[in-house]
Parts: C-alpha cells; structure tokens; sequence
C-alpha cells in the first residue's frame, strides 16, 4: 500500500488519541480536585449552587445548602472546590461590593421630576371636544365596508371567525 492513502487514517487515529487524553487529564484532575474536599469547604455544584461540605462519603457529599439544611449529593456534582475567602466572598458577600447602605430607588418621585416644568404647565392627554371627528367617520366606513363583504356570504358565525367552511 502507498503512504498517501493510509496517511488520512494515521491523522484520525492521532486525533482521536489527543482527544481521550485530553478528557483523560480533566477526569484526572476533577477526581484530584473532588478528593481534596474537607468538611467545612465549600463547594459549588454543578448545578450553580453554593454549600458547605459537612460529611464526606463513598462516593456522596452531605452538603449544609442552608444553616440546619443538609442535602445528599453525588461526589461527581460538585462542579468546583472554593477557596475559603472566595466561597465567603461568593455566598456573604461585602458591603461595598453589594453596594449595600446606597439609595438604589429613591423613596419617593420628587427626584424624578425636573425643575424645568416648576412653571405648573402639565400635558393633557384626554381628548378635547373640539377634536376632529374624521377618525370617527373613517371607523363608520370601515364597519360599512367590513358589512358590505359578508352581506353575500351565508356561511354561520363560527365559520366565519375560523376561517373555514362548514358545509
């Protein structure tokens, strides 16, 4: 056989070496990382939630999700073992992180408002008597012509509103 035609075979049996390896090394290191939970670690599943390692098992966590709430989970859903300062820093947070103590909505609507208008003018939205009545009259002969269409059909209402025939 010539080099050139097994050449596409040797590629893809490369390819897919590289790749098991890959997913290999992250087994490795996940199982690296899920061993070196402690109680008292925290922890974030792989579902996005945030606990404490209270009791490790077998191949089971006990994770405290709450203070007195404590909830079973497999050792391969816990997506990432935190630092003790950036688990406190996830879960508690800090004040001038959250911004806490800043007025975010303000208590009342005077600071909403702008002084520009302090002269009293207000807009009316309700309709004045003196109005034009054109769109009234363009609603009438819409209806009119609306009633003009259906005069010759005698199709019942229902098959009408839906569009189809019922006969």
């Amino acid at each position: 056989m010539n080099i050139v035609t097994l050449l596409p075979f040797i590629v893809l049996i490369g390819a897919m070496f590289l790749m098991t390896r890959s997913a290999k090394n992250k087994q490795r290191q996940a199982a690296k990382m899920r061993d070196a939970m402690t109680p008292g670690t925290g922890v974030r599943t792989i579902g996005g939630m945030y606990a404490t390692v209270k009791e490790i098992r077998d191949d089971t966590v006990l994770l405290e999700v709450a203070p007195g709430t404590h909830a079973l989970y497999a050792k391969n859903a816990v997506g990432a073992v935190l630092e003790q300062e950036e688990y406190e820093r996830i879960v508690n947070g800090t004040s001038g992180e959250l911004g806490i103590g800043e007025t975010v909505v303000p208590d009342d609507a005077s600071s909403l408002t702008s002084d520009d208008d302090a002269d009293g003018s207000k807009v009316d939205f309700a309709k004045e008597d003196g109005a034009d009545s054109s769109s009234a009259e363009d609603a009438t002969t819409a209806a009119d012509a609306k009633d003009e269409q259906t005069k010759g059909d005698d199709r019942p209402e229902d098959a009408k509103r839906k569009g189809t025939d019922s006969e």
